[in-house]
């Protein structure tokens, strides 16, 4: 008895098209291709430079550790662990993971000498 039917929304609301739904979208569509560009991109950049610098890691380099220690590599293999050198005589291995910084690289002395 109160309610009347509202039949001038719903004509409007079936004829609302797609190009009316794409400007509706249009600021979320803009903020996403923002944050792509602004935070996602530099961020993957980032890790590919910090994956490539742990695949180069070898021995003789000067490392900085996630906790903060010092090092020098003593013994790197192509696998996980990486022996390092935090003081004259202490040797502590580390995974290529726990690695945040390569000082300095340096040419490893061979060992074997003719």
């Amino acid at each position: 008895m109160f309610v009347t039917p509202a039949f001038a929304q719903d004509a409007a609301a079936s004829s609302m098209g797609a190009g009316d739904l794409l400007i509706q979208f249009a600021p979320i569509l803009l903020l996403v291709v923002i944050f792509w560009l602004l935070i996602f991109r530099p961020q993957q950049k980032r890790m590919k430079a910090h994956q490539a610098m742990l695949s180069a890691i070898s021995r003789g380099d000067t490392v900085v550790t996630s906790g903060g220690l010092v090092g020098k590599v003593t013994k790197a293999v192509d696998g996980e662990d990486l022996e390092v050198e935090i003081a004259q005589g202490t040797r502590v291995k580390i995974t290529r993971g726990g690695i945040t910084d390569v000082r300095s690289k340096s040419t490893p002395v061979n060992d074997n000498k003719a």
